[in-house]
């Protein structure tokens, strides 16, 4: 940037502080951080007068020290000083603040919505949320709040929202609603949790906003869009435990660890699965540990750990069948039969056991069936014929991959498109046959409309 930073200086000027004043302030707050800053005037005059824009953490503390001067919340943006590169990095962090949390997942959300966000998905930052979670004490949403600005009947709206958008989720495709929930969670849920509320009402609304960012990022993460996606489950990890709720972060990391796996990374995946497990007790949600437990049973098939994996699925099943959806929270519901299952048949396509595969995908597919739940449907359907395909039984998965391009045809959903792209390369070597070619027809249509 070479223009001046007018913004800044206009901030600058309404705090009444002079650009020395800004620079020790900046340097104070850095140390606390454990950063050694050595800022001075000429410093914050490059930075008003030339535009030059700090590097590392120095405009979060230009923000900080505006703040207390002002008595209000400046943001980054606010300093000329956001750009969609430093809220991909500040969005893999665990932040010590839910409020600083708050902020950051309504500046990804205002950068993702408005075009131009591409963020990378980074391994190495998943082991700090897991960790920092594991040793919170969850006590943080204190008692020292101002009178009480709303009630349990407004949190009841907001987690109606969700329970919509969710079955949206299931049923459509993680690519269907999902810019209106971002919308709905910046302009109206956040906003709301930053005032403030009775204790009680602010752990609900920590544990409504949690929910919320949790879905978002399921959204990406069928959509595709995996750096968004990791992203946003960071930060749903991290107001779980600003709500107390140590089985809603469990369910974050079952979904941390769900992505990994897909990305490749086996190893991390299973450690994400375990650590959700180390959080709660079997008790706490026979729903959640079982979701734990089969994917953390997907990921040892992909370590091609045969009896480690078949002892995670018996566990796994063991705590499903104690599942009561009446006794579970709200996020939960997907957990059942066609989930379960279908999650169970793809442990055994990995381990190349075809027989194990149709038994579970096929109880997954007759519960698909009675809800019209055409994503999983298309992912169980595309278990069977990859089964098909172990046995060179070419056409029944021909059969079974043409039914994978129907239903993926009614979804918005990355990870369908993907078992069709996945169908098609393992079928192209017997293209000639009959079945084959119209398969091959069908999904080039599909693949094609979908690009």
């Amino acid at each position: 940037m070479t223009e001046p930073n007018t913004a800044l200086g206009d901030l600058i000027d309404e705090a009444g502080m002079s650009w020395a004043g800004l620079a020790k302030r900046v340097n104070a707050l850095g140390a606390d951080e454990g950063e050694a800053l050595r800022y001075d005037y000429t410093a914050v005059g490059r930075w008003v007068k030339q535009g030059q824009r700090p590097r590392g953490i120095a405009a979060h503390l230009i923000s900080r020290a505006l703040s207390e001067k002002l008595g209000r919340q400046v943001r980054p943006a606010e300093i000329g000083m956001e750009t969609a590169e430093s809220i991909a990095s500040r969005s893999l962090n665990y932040s010590p603040n839910p409020l600083e949390t708050l902020e950051t997942l309504r500046d990804l959300g205002h950068a993702h919505t408005t075009g131009g966000f591409a963020a990378p998905f980074i391994l190495a930052a998943l082991a700090a949320p897991s960790r920092d979670w594991l040793l919170a004490t969850f006590e943080e949403v204190g008692s020292d709040r101002g009178p009480r600005v709303i009630g349990m009947h407004q949190v009841a709206g907001i987690r109606e929202m969700f329970s919509l958008f969710q079955e949206m989720d299931v049923m459509r495709g993680g690519g269907h609603a999902r810019s209106a929930l971002v919308s709905y969670m910046n302009t109206t849920v956040i906003p709301l949790i930053r005032d403030q509320h009775q204790p009680d009402v602010q752990a609900a609304l920590y544990d409504a906003a949690a929910e919320q960012a949790y879905l978002i990022g399921w959204m990406a993460y069928d959509d595709g869009e995996h750096g968004l996606a990791q992203r946003y489950l960071i930060q749903a990890l991290r107001l779980s435990q600003a709500a107390g709720n140590r089985v809603l972060g469990a369910h974050v990391l079952a979904g941390m660890s769900d992505q990994a796996n897909l990305l490749g990374h086996s190893y991390e995946a299973v450690a994400l699965a375990r650590a959700g497990m180390r959080g709660i007790a079997p008790a706490d949600s026979p729903a959640c540990y079982a979701d734990l437990g089969i994917l953390e049973a997907r990921a040892l098939a992909r370590l091609h750990d045969t009896r480690g994996c078949t002892q995670a699925i018996a566990r796994a099943e063991s705590n499903f069948e104690a599942v009561d959806p009446a006794n579970e929270p709200e996020w939960a519901r997907f957990i059942d039969r066609a989930y379960f299952y279908g999650e169970a048949a793809y442990c055994f396509r990995d381990l190349r056991q075809p027989d194990e595969v149709e038994r579970f995908a096929e109880i997954s597919i007759q519960e698909c069936r009675a809800q019209g739940r055409a994503r999983r449907g298309s992912l169980s359907q595309a278990a069977i014929a990859a089964a098909c395909l172990q046995r060179n039984d070419i056409e029944a998965a021909a059969h079974h991959a043409s039914t994978v391009v129907r239903l993926t045809s009614t979804v918005n959903s990355s990870r369908s498109l993907h078992a069709v792209r996945d169908l098609r390369r393992t079928l192209e070597p017997h293209s000639a046959l009959p079945a084959v070619l119209a398969f091959d027809r069908q999904a080039f249509q599909l693949l094609g409309s979908a690009a």
